[in-house]
């Protein structure tokens, strides 16, 4: 039931908790907090082009040099709750001077909420959505 205040669901702020998890600097030098907040049938198809699986993000992630100590910020967060077990949420980042659209689906799991599907489209901000 959404919070009357917000529009929002309790599903919808897991969801958004959890996607600001993952891009905690502590969490993403981590490969069990960063991988378990991964579905394992988890896909992105990255802002870079490349398509990745679970296993190929953690493996990647783990090996940067700077894996998560560059402050990434969010904007524009926005959710919506499609069915009991899942949330697609938008938003845009910022990361050293790269920004990008961003699109999630969370499933929630018996484990708790999982990033089942992730998207990022770069942009350089003089053409964008108006909310």
């Amino acid at each position: 039931m959404p919070d009357p205040g917000s529009g929002r669901t309790p599903a919808v702020d897991a969801a958004i908790e959890s996607e600001l998890r993952l891009l905690d600097p502590d969490v993403r030098v981590s490969p069990e907090l960063f991988g378990a907040l991964l579905h394992p049938e988890f896909t992105e198809f990255g802002a870079s082009g490349a398509c990745w699986d679970r296993a190929s993000i953690v493996r990647v992630l783990m090996a940067s040099k700077d894996p998560g100590t560059t402050p990434i910020t969010t904007s524009r967060m926005r959710g919506v709750q499609l069915a009991d077990d899942l949330v697609h949420l938008t938003f845009d980042t910022s990361d050293g001077g790269r920004r990008a659209h961003r699109s999630s689906l969370w499933r929630r799991t018996e484990g708790g909420w999982q990033l089942w599907f992730h998207q990022a489209t770069p942009f350089d901000g003089t053409a964008g959505l108006s909310r």
